[in-house]
C-alpha cells in the first residue's frame, strides 16, 4: 500500500483536529482490542443457536420456516441495515454507534431469554440484529482511523477477518456448552454481562471519530428512504426463499416475494445512483477491484454460513451428537481458519488478491464436494477434512478481500466503507442459510420425521444437493476473482488516483 502523501489529506480531515487525535501506538492497538472482541460476540451469536436448534424446538415447537427465521432473523437485520450502521457512525460518532449498538444487542439478548414462544424469539433476535448493524460498521472503521501506518493496519485488518470467522465458529462450541448444561436460553444470557465489559472498555479505550463532512453546515441528511428500500426488499427476498419449500418454488406468495423484492432492490440502486449523499459509495464500484472483492466477500459468506447450518444439523440429527458434541467438533475449522487468515496476506503482498482469493474460494469448492459424499456412518474425519480444507480456503481470502475494499475508501467515509464489506458479507451468510437451508427443507418433506432411516436418507441427499449448490457458489466466486482481481502486488492495486488518504 502507498504511504499517505500531506499534500493528499483533506484539509478538514479528522485527524488534524485535536478532538480526533491519534492516539499513541499501545491506545490504539487497546482500541482494536476491543472493537475485535465485539466482533467476536457478532460472530458468536451468529452461530450460537445452530446447536441449540433442536432443543429450542423441543421448548416452544416453532415449524422449520420458524426456526430458519430465528436463526435468519439475526443476520437480516444486521444486513439489511448495517449500511444505514455505517452512515450514522460516520455522522454522528463511530464510539458513539458502536455503544447505543451494544446496548440494542444486550436489552434484546435478555428478551430473546425471557421469549415465551417462536414470535417473541424471532423478534429479539431481530433486535440483536439491528444492534450489530450499529457497532459491527464501527469496528472496522475504528481500526482504520487509529492505525495509519499501512503494515499495522494490514495486521489489525487480517485480525479483524480471523476475529470475524473464528467467532461464528465458536458459536456452535459456546452454544453446545451452554445448551447441553443450562439450556438453550443461556445463549441469550450469555451476552449481556459480556456486552457490559465490552462497553466499558470501549469508554476508556476506543476514541471517538466520524466523517469530516459531517461537521459541515452544509452537511446532507442521512438517506433515510434508501435504507428503508434496502431493509424492504431483503425481507422479501429472504421471506421467498425460506418460504418456499413449504408453499412450493412457484407459488403466488413466493413469486410475489420475488417480484417484491426485485423492485424494492431496483429502486434502491437507482436512488444509490441519484442521491446527493447515497449510503452505498457507488462511485467505488464503477470500475476497479472493489466489486469483485465485496462479490467474492458474499459468496464466501453465502457458502460458509450455509455449510455451517448445514454440518450442524448432520451431526446432531443424523449422527446423533449432543449439542456439546455436535461444538467439539467445529474447533477444527476455526483454527484452519485462523491459519489461512495469516498467510492469506502475506500470498497477497507477494502475488497480489488474485491468488489468495481464487486459491481460497476453490479450497471451499472441494471442501464442499466432501460434504456432499456424508453418509450415516462417516467418522470425524470426513468432517475434518470439510472443515481444515474449507476453513483455510475462507481464511486465506477473507482478509485479503477485506483490505481491497477499505483501501478504497477516504478515511472519512471509513464508516460507509466497512459498512459495505459488513454489508456483503451479512447479506451472503443470510442467504447461505436460507438457501442451503431449503434445499434441505424440500428433500426433508419427503420424509416422515418417525422413520429414522428414510428421515436420514432423506437429509443425505438433501444435503448432496445443498453441497452442490454451495460447491458452485464457490467456483464461480473464484473464477470471478481470478478474472477481475488484481494480480499485481497490493501496494500497486491499493491507491486509487483522486481518492484522498
Amino acid at each position: 500500500m502507498l504511504k499517505d502523501r500531506p499534500q493528499d489529506r483533506p484539509k478538514d480531515s479528522s485527524h488534524d483536529r485535536p478532538q480526533a487525535r491519534q492516539p499513541d501506538g499501545h491506545r490504539a492497538w487497546a482500541a482494536v482490542a476491543v472493537v475485535c472482541a465485539a466482533l467476536f460476540l457478532l460472530g458468536l451469536d451468529f452461530t450460537v443457536l445452530n446447536v441449540a436448534i433442536p432443543g429450542l424446538r423441543a421448548d416452544l415447537g416453532p415449524t422449520l420456516a420458524e426456526t430458519q427465521w430465528i436463526v435468519d432473523g439475526y443476520a437480516l437485520a444486521l444486513g439489511g441495515c448495517v449500511l444505514a450502521g455505517g452512515a450514522l457512525g460516520d455522522r454522528y460518532g463511530r464510539r458513539r454507534a458502536f455503544l447505543a449498538g451494544l446496548a440494542l444487542c444486550g436489552a434484546a439478548s435478555a428478551a430473546g431469554a425471557l421469549a415465551a414462544g417462536p414470535g417473541a424469539l424471532v423478534a429479539a433476535r431481530c433486535g440483536m440484529g439491528l444492534g450489530a448493524a450499529l457497532f459491527m460498521p464501527a469496528t472496522l472503521s475504528t481500526i482504520v482511523h487509529v492505525l495509519r501506518e499501512p503494515a499495522a493496519r494490514r495486521r489489525a485488518i487480517g485480525l479483524w477477518a480471523a476475529v470475524a470467522g473464528v467467532g461464528a465458529v465458536f458459536g456452535p462450541v459456546a452454544g453446545g456448552l451452554l445448551v447441553d448444561r443450562y439450556g438453550w436460553r443461556s445463549a441469550f444470557w450469555l451476552n449481556v454481562p459480556v456486552i457490559a465489559v465490552i462497553a466499558l472498555a470501549a469508554l476508556l479505550a476506543v476514541p471517538e471519530s466520524r466523517a469530516p463532512e459531517s461537521r459541515a453546515p452544509e452537511a446532507r441528511p442521512l438517506d433515510g428512504p434508501g435504507a428503508l428500500l434496502s431493509c424492504a426488499g431483503l425481507l422479501a427476498l429472504v421471506w421467498g426463499v425460506i418460504e418456499a419449500p413449504g408453499r412450493g418454488w412457484a407459488s403466488a406468495p413466493v413469486l410475489a416475494a420475488f417480484a417484491l423484492a426485485a423492485a424494492l432492490l431496483t429502486g434502491f440502486v437507482r436512488r444509490q445512483l441519484r442521491c446527493a449523499a447515497p449510503m452505498v459509495p457507488v462511485r467505488l464500484l464503477r470500475g476497479g477491484p472493489v466489486w469483485p472483492a465485496v462479490t467474492v466477500l458474499a459468496l464466501m459468506s453465502f457458502a460458509m454460513f450455509g455449510a455451517m447450518f448445514l454440518l450442524t444439523l448432520y451431526l446432531q440429527q443424523v449422527r446423533g451428537l449432543s449439542a456439546w458434541q455436535a461444538g467439539q467438533r467445529m474447533v477444527p475449522l476455526s483454527l484452519s481458519l485462523a491459519v489461512g487468515a495469516v498467510l492469506g496476506p502475506v500470498l497477497a503482498r507477494r502475488f497480489g488478491a488474485r491468488a489468495p482469493c481464487a486459491g481460497g474460494l476453490v479450497l471451499i469448492a472441494a471442501g464442499f464436494l466432501q460434504l456432499a459424499g456424508l453418509a450415516t456412518g462417516s467418522g470425524d474425519g470426513a468432517v475434518l477434512f470439510f472443515e481444515a480444507t474449507a476453513g483455510f480456503g475462507a481464511g486465506l481470502l477473507a482478509p485479503v478481500a477485506t483490505e481491497v475494499v477499505m483501501s478504497a475508501v477516504p478515511i472519512g467515509a471509513a464508516g460507509v466503507g466497512s459498512a459495505l464489506n459488513d454489508a456483503t458479507r451479512q447479506v451472503g451468510s443470510t442467504l447461505g442459510v436460507a438457501v442451503l437451508g431449503s434445499v434441505l427443507a424440500t428433500s426433508l418433506d419427503r420424509a416422515a420425521p418417525a422413520d429414522r432411516a428414510a428421515f436420514a436418507d432423506a437429509f443425505l441427499d438433501g444435503l448432496a444437493d445443498a453441497s452442490a449448490v454451495g460447491a458452485t457458489a464457490a467456483a464461480l466466486a473464484a473464477v470471478l476473482a481470478w478474472l477481475a482481481l488484481p494480480g499485481r502486488g497490493l501496494a500497486v492495486v491499493f491507491h486509487l488516483p483522486n481518492q484522498p488518504r
